[in-house]
């Protein structure tokens, strides 16, 4: 048990898999000792899961892109380009959901996910950020995720998904030797989101002239062209695109080339706003909407303490006792639910589904609004109640868990699955529809579609 003044909140392995994980599978809550041990365990940095070595990285996906040359004028090899491509993101989409099936370490896969949509790219948005998103995520986002806050932040920076979507890649100072032989401008998108989403935050004292010098700051930070690659290497700098000069941002004046971006972008992660803002995200993340203060003061706590050691902010957020409150205050999203629901149906048997399996599962995340790395905006998709638990939204998710009912063996008495995957979750009135439902499949049905199992 977890004490905090006169409340005492029980670690559940319910809790642990539901609210902390990706969902239960068939006997596992039975056989979860310690449950906080057992989430505690899982942030150390965990080797990337079965299939990622597969998929090409930035590098390679470079060398493979057909030259410019080769594309223009032929509308028929851009018709096969943007094809090929689109063929990759499927194929990319299904082994990332793969793993979720099958995470032995849910919990790690949770932040992953969560820390992915933070640093949001769009990979629909433009045809040269799509054939990234999947390496932005494994290579950017997930070798930080239990690390320093700020070398995520400067290695989503670096990434080519990042610099093509914000379009820093193309940012050119106005007095750089680039920006005044091609009359280039200064790109500010990336700048603007970097202190509004990633950092500081939207009224923590930034101003416009701020966003504008660290532009200034960022220009040369570009993608590597295919014919200077260097091994891995897909980031660059490119001295001619810099703003030559000082500039200064929210008070702090730096040094014009490549370690003045390093630099800024550095104090941005390490500002107390930042710490402030990001501890109570992530609270609010795993806990609720609203999330109790004791728990956000207690990670921005941690987090300033240990210049953002993210790991050591996951840990103190399980073993704080809010975060085991028993009311399921959180909606899962569609990516989670189906997660979820694969987990509880196909169990361990997740790893063996078939691409036909594996196309309809993203038929589903389409039909239910949430594709992966296809956020809508940079700011990521929505990680409110709200946004997800609307009437038409219900709808859709019971339509979807009759569907899935109907397609898979049901292979144990539902109302016992039931009391198997969720245990003290489940409620009398939700068990008592399920036993008393018509049939096995509706009574599967009903479980995907209960309320205990869409929240968390």
């Amino acid at each position: 048990m977890i004490k905090g003044g006169t409340q005492v909140m029980q670690a559940t392995p319910e809790l642990a898999l539901h609210r902390f994980g990706l969902g239960a599978r068939p006997g596992e809550r039975a056989r979860l000792g310690d449950p906080a041990g057992w989430l505690a365990g899982q942030i150390a940095r965990q080797r990337d899961p079965d299939g990622y070595d597969a998929l090409p990285r930035a590098a390679d996906i470079i060398r493979a892109a057909p030259d410019r040359g080769e594309l223009r004028g032929d509308a028929m090899a851009r018709r096969d380009f943007a094809a090929e491509i689109r063929d990759g993101a499927r194929k990319a989409v299904a082994v990332r959901m793969r793993a979720a099936f099958v995470s032995d370490t849910p919990f790690h896969e949770r932040l992953v996910w969560f820390w992915s949509n933070h640093f949001s790219i769009n990979a629909g948005s433009k045809l040269r950020v799509a054939p990234f998103a999947f390496d932005y995520e494994r290579s950017a986002i997930r070798p930080h995720v239990t690390g320093r806050f700020a070398d995520m932040l400067l290695a989503s920076a670096r990434h080519p998904a990042m610099l093509l979507f914000l379009d820093n890649a193309t940012s050119a100072g106005p007095n750089s030797r680039a920006g005044r032989r091609r009359e280039q401008g200064l790109n500010e998108n990336y700048a603007r989101e970097v202190m509004e989403l990633h950092t500081l935050g939207a009224g923590s004292g930034y101003t416009q002239a701020d966003i504008v010098e660290l532009a200034k700051i960022l220009t040369g930070w570009t993608v590597r062209p295919k014919e200077y690659l260097d091994g891995d290497d897909a980031f660059v700098f490119a001295p001619n695109r810099h703003e030559p000069g000082a500039k200064t941002v929210l008070g702090r004046t730096y040094d014009e080339g490549e370690q003045a971006g390093i630099d800024a972008l550095t104090a941005l992660a390490r500002h107390p706003a930042t710490a402030k803002r990001l501890a109570r995200k992530l609270a609010a993340h795993f806990t609720a909407d609203t999330p109790d203060d004791g728990l956000a003061a207690r990670l921005e706590g941690v987090w300033r303490d240990t210049d953002g050691d993210l790991g050591a902010v996951a840990k103190a957020l399980v073993a704080h006792q809010a975060a085991w409150a028993p009311a399921l205050a959180k909606a899962r999203d569609p990516i989670q639910f189906v997660t979820a629901a694969v987990r509880a149906v196909a169990g361990e048997r997740a790893s063996g589904l078939d691409d036909a399996a594996q196309l309809r599962l993203l038929g589903a995340l389409r039909l239910l609004g949430q594709v992966p790395f296809m956020a809508p905006t940079p700011q990521g998709w929505p990680d409110d109640t709200a946004a997800w638990f609307g009437p038409d939204q219900v709808v859709e998710r019971v339509e979807w868990a009759l569907a899935l009912a109907g397609r898979v063996p049901v292979q144990a008495d539902p109302a016992a699955m039931a009391a198997d995957l969720l245990g003290s979750l489940l409620s009398a009135e939700t068990h008592t529809a399920i036993a008393r439902a018509p049939s096995p499949q509706e009574g599967l049905a009903m479980l995907i579609a209960s309320p205990e199992f869409m929240r968390r």
